[in-house]
């Protein structure tokens, strides 16, 4: 079992910044690949950004392309997403998830943390 927490959701203007971060414990190593998703209000869960076991390699949603980083701690078991430049359609709740690889990122999910800006 893998246990992630997040943390870092608020309300920021748009034009803002916020910081998530998504720690991870438990049998991490089977699970390494870790990333975000987010659900807005009457939609679907969307894919946001993910980072591989290493690192190394990194994949990013369109609508946050440009405008978000996400990526690991030194202990490799804590996952970050700065995002910049936020707008009012970045509002959701944002799910840390874990998994096997980048494509199969949806075995662990966090509870989520409330991310809202304001126009």
């Amino acid at each position: 079992q893998v246990q992630l927490v997040e943390s870092g959701g608020g309300l920021v203007q748009a034009g803002g910044s916020l910081r998530l971060s998504c720690a991870a414990s438990g049998r991490t190593f089977s699970s390494c690949a870790m990333g975000w998703f987010r659900q807005a209000p009457g939609k679907e869960r969307e894919f946001v950004a993910a980072i591989s076991c290493r690192g190394g390699s990194t994949s990013y949603a369109d609508s946050v392309k440009g405008r978000s980083t996400i990526s690991r701690g030194n202990a490799k078991n804590t996952v970050y997403l700065q995002m910049n430049s936020l707008k009012p359609e970045d509002t959701a709740v944002y799910y840390c998830a874990a998994g096997p690889a980048i494509a199969l990122m949806n075995d662990y999910w966090g509870q989520g943390t409330q991310v809202t800006v304001s126009s």
